[in-house]
């Protein structure tokens, strides 16, 4: 396996760039630290795809290098990379018995066979699929069939790093927790630098130990899900995870004191810079109804099972409050709060506000 770093990385796919505007990826630096588990996260036209083909070496890129633990490979060939993919289609050979699939990549190779066998049957054990060896792949199920593909990108021990490409897109919705529970299991048992590319939050938090979450072409943010949740560094990652996403509010400041709506609202620490386009971030698992505060009126009652969701209106904003106990009807007027320490200010969309000490 493999440290991966991408230094002054940058790809436009127009021959001639003028700027920012024109390059599908924006000066990503990164670091993927050898045995870890990664997720690119991020909506569709993003860059996650472009990403993860220069680093398969599928594609050149404009500026910038690739380094496998410090080898610079930007010029290498796919098959000179030792990187092994898994694509959102299984890729596996439908006329070929279990085996004969998990084996292929070896064989290619000129794996000795004893070794061969040794390994199938370590594979064919993490992913519980050892009553299925001898049977043709044309009659799995499509969950089996995308855990034999994620079979043959582990089966190779030489490889630097595995690739994983939206690898639950066609499962069924039911079965897809148990994929993303067994390839985190696979994770931990042979600590692979593992690259998990999504536009799902939930697969990219449940999968990785670090999560890089990009927007047109840039890297917003990098940290764990938690981080990722709780101090989201820009507005997009806000948005973006979170179910509801986080509340964004237009906010004005005035002499260091942020108002919303021309109500004072307490953040969780002192208001740096001036200037620019001001809002305040807070999650709907931090906002209250209150005896006294933000005057609000409740427009919709959603209930969710282990809690409801209250939509209401400050003015013409909407804010979402996440509640246990939703003893309040649509049209009601309530009063809101927002928890202080969990209300940040941020300025042009990146955060704006310091952690009080």
């Amino acid at each position: 396996m493999a440290k991966i770093t991408l230094s002054d990385l940058r790809h436009s796919y127009l021959p001639n760039p003028s700027g920012p505007e024109d390059y599908a990826l924006k000066e990503i630096d990164l670091d993927w630290e050898d045995g870890g588990a990664y997720a690119l996260l991020g909506p569709s036209g993003c860059g996650k795809s472009t990403l993860l083909n220069i680093i398969s070496g599928l594609l050149q890129p404009s500026e910038g290098r690739i380094l496998f633990d410090g080898k610079d490979v930007t010029d290498l060939p796919p098959d000179q990379r030792n990187i092994a993919q898994v694509f959102q289609f299984p890729v596996i050979y439908d006329t070929m018995t279990v085996r004969d699939n998990l084996a292929f990549p070896l064989r290619n190779r000129g794996v000795a066979e004893t070794r061969i066998n040794e390994r199938v049957s370590e594979i064919a054990t993490m992913l519980e699929v050892e009553e299925m060896l001898d049977i043709r792949a044309s009659h799995l199920t499509p969950d089996n069939k995308q855990k034999i593909s994620m079979g043959r990108g582990l089966v190779r021990d030489d490889v630097n790093v595995v690739m994983f490409d939206e690898p639950l897109t066609v499962i069924d919705p039911h079965l897809k927790w148990k994929l993303r529970s067994k390839l985190k299991e696979l994770h931990q048992r042979v600590r692979a630098t593992m690259i998990y590319v999504t536009h799902d939050q939930t697969e990219a938090l449940t999968f990785a130990d670090q999560v890089v979450v990009m927007q047109d072409g840039e890297i917003v943010q990098i940290g764990t899900p938690v981080e990722l949740f709780e101090r989201p560094q820009h507005t997009f990652v806000g948005h973006f995870i979170g179910s509801p996403g986080m509340n964004i509010l237009p906010a004005e400041q005035d002499q260091g004191i942020i108002r919303f709506h021309g109500e004072a609202v307490a953040i969780e620490g002192a208001v740096t810079g001036e200037g620019g386009k001001t809002e305040l971030g807070v999650r709907p698992e931090f906002v209250t109804l209150a005896e006294a505060g933000i005057p609000a009126r409740v427009r919709k009652v959603s209930d969710v099972g282990r809690h409801a969701v209250i939509e209401t209106v400050v003015g013409d904003t909407p804010v979402r409050a996440v509640v246990d106990d939703a003893d309040v009807e649509q049209g009601a007027e309530v009063h809101l709060a927002f928890r202080p320490d969990q209300t940040r200010l941020y300025r042009d969309g990146w955060i704006s506000s310091e952690v009080s000490s």
